[in-house]
């Protein structure tokens, strides 16, 4: 808990500084009260005492109510703004650290757990804040103070109140160790309930094509009963305090004046103003204490889950980067050469090697493709080059510098990166088009205009309601896929990169489409080297370089003839997509 709490900057602590000194002051005068209302008792009671003399302590009561209410409202104004920047501040750290994430960080997390750590969690720490910041200073100084004031006065009346506090001490002990490892269980819960909610909001086409609507309210309600229990019996635990709060303080009230009826009775008469005065006092104050309680009481509600929602984001901070940047930003001697040294690569809980002993080199202009059985490595190949993930044993080399010297944003900027699924964003086809920062002049309408046009998306684009300005939904769902496709090839031309990467990205595309966008792309990136991950050979067929993937090893390397001849793991495939003739003929 406070390690987040450094995420506060020095300014915050002046207002946490302040809003303490004014939590004390408020307390002060809310202390001050039961002195005066003890002064107008005797006034009340002597004969020689004035109207005047009373009055005066009425206006000081009066006073001192004021200015503590002051003390509250600025106190709650600023405790709120610090909780909303304290709480903004996390969201974005969290959001910057996932962003920071490779794939090997982003498998450890959920997508449902990670949206709840950043909302629910967050909410939960600015709830403490908001409300424990105040309440976590008042109530244990107003408590001792209280307690000193009547401590020593009369130990009959003390031990009354002593009683008191240790039931409410007590309860709140036994409360606290019921709830507690229930939280944990509730945010765990959360993650999960938001985990079905999304998995049956993204498949509903399916779980309607399926009839798997009762299925699915199975899945949400079995979650959802498990929230719920866990969240009835928190709050049915919590409800005991209510009831115990008012037993105490009722029987505190009858305490005092049962004692103090008692001793008035067995003294003399100026003994007697002297124990009333006391009774009124240390009934004010008695209610002060337990007034006490009952806000570490509320804190006590809200802390146990504040601390698992603290645990749980600072997972996320701590969360140690496997892809760190380099340094690497001059300019090299090569332009668009990729090479792999001997690189092997297991994912980092595997046994075994998912790469094994790759070795090869792609000049300027040059096109290599790769091509294998599912699951033979070609994706998480191509996947090295722009760091998804780093090479466990030997190098990737781009432009004659290892990949892991490089700063991120310097190899980025470099490569035209098309994913196996294609992503929209929220937005207009153009701003999905012109997506992000190339580190160059950022892409202009007209460059838009022309990336698509390569990419073979002019029509179906420019027939679109506001056409370039026309509105992608999240997702890209008002799109088909191979619409999605080409539109995710245009984005990454109009960065106008030294290096393509096409990770199987014309799975989606009719073959006389996929003719076209190959031809226009090949007059286009002339000067820039691609590399290609396909499943079609008749995509692959025309590239400088071929290399052939089984099993995470390199079976064979060479052009779609010479392979023909000396791979038969190639010639399989070939044979199991074009016939004899074909292939000749190609």
């Amino acid at each position: 808990m406070l390690k987040l709490f450094k995420n506060l900057e020095k300014k915050d602590y002046l207002i946490m500084l302040f809003v303490a000194i004014l939590v004390i002051f408020s307390v002060f005068l809310d202390l001050k009260l039961p002195e005066y209302m003890s002064d107008i008792t005797v006034l009340v009671q002597t004969e020689d005492s004035t109207m005047n003399e009373i009055l005066k302590a009425g206006a000081y009561m009066l006073g001192c109510a004021i200015l503590s209410m002051g003390c509250t409202i600025v106190v709650g104004y600023l405790t709120s703004l610090l909780s909303a920047r304290f709480s903004r501040t996390v969201r974005k750290r969290i959001f910057e650290k996932v962003e920071s994430f490779g794939i090997a960080e982003i498998k450890k997390f959920s997508t449902a757990s990670l949206i709840t750590r950043t909302t629910n969690d967050v909410t939960q720490i600015e709830m403490l804040l908001a409300m424990g910041l105040q309440l976590l200073i008042k109530a244990p100084v107003m408590a001792v103070w209280a307690l000193l004031k009547i401590i020593g006065k009369s130990a009959e009346l003390s031990t009354v109140t002593g009683i008191g506090v240790v039931i409410i001490v007590v309860t709140n002990l036994i409360i606290i160790g019921i709830v507690s490892p229930r939280f944990k269980r509730i945010q765990k819960l959360t993650d999960k309930i938001n985990g079905v909610t999304r998995e049956n909001i993204t498949g509903i086409r399916v779980i309607h094509a399926f009839n798997a609507e009762k299925f699915s309210e199975k899945r949400f309600n079995e979650v959802n009963d498990d929230l719920t229990g866990i969240h009835l019996t928190v709050t049915k635990t919590f409800a005991l305090m209510d009831p115990v709060m008012n037993f105490v303080m009722h029987f505190q009230h009858l305490g005092i004046y049962l004692v103090g009826a008692y001793l008035i009775v067995n003294s003399g008469m100026m003994d007697k103003i002297n124990i009333f005065s006391n009774m009124v006092v240390f009934a004010s104050y008695g209610i002060q204490v337990i007034i006490s309680f009952l806000m570490l009481t509320m804190i006590f509600m809200v802390l146990p889950r504040a601390t698992v929602s603290a645990n749980r984001i600072n997972e996320v901070l701590d969360e140690d980067i496997s892809i760190v940047s380099g340094d690497f930003k001059g300019k090299t001697a090569e332009t668009g050469v990729v090479e792999f040294k001997n690189v092997s690569f297991k994912y980092p809980d595997a046994d075994e090697y998912l790469l094994k002993n790759i070795s090869f080199k792609v000049n300027k202009g040059e096109t290599i493709a790769f091509i294998g059985s599912t699951g033979s490595g070609k994706s998480t190949l191509i996947n090295l080059v722009p760091r998804m993930y780093d090479a466990t044993d030997g190098e990737v080399l781009v432009d004659g510098v290892n990949v892991k010297d490089y700063d991120l944003h310097e190899l980025n900027n470099r490569i035209g990166y098309i994913s196996q699924k294609a992503v929209m964003f929220t937005g207009t086809v153009e701003e999905n088009v012109a997506y992000g920062d190339n580190g160059r002049k950022k892409p202009n309408l007209e460059k838009v205009k022309e990336a698509i046009k390569i990419a073979q998306g002019t029509d179906f684009v420019e027939k679109m309601d506001k056409s370039y300005k026309a509105p992608i939904a999240r997702g890209g769902t008002n799109v088909s896929g191979g619409q999605k496709q080409r539109l995710s090839i245009a984005r990454a031309i109009a960065r106008d990169p030294e290096i393509y990467i096409f990770d199987d990205s014309f799975s989606a595309l009719d073959y006389q489409t996929d003719a076209k966008l190959r031809s226009e792309l090949k007059k286009h990136m002339k000067d820039a080297t691609s590399m290609i991950v396909a499943q079609r050979i008749g995509t692959i067929m025309n590239a400088d370089k071929i290399i052939v993937l089984d099993k995470g090893e390199c079976v064979g390397i060479g052009t779609h003839k010479e392979l023909l001849k000396t791979c038969d793991v190639y010639k399989e495939i070939a044979l199991s997509q074009l016939s004899e003739e074909e292939l000749q003929n190609a």
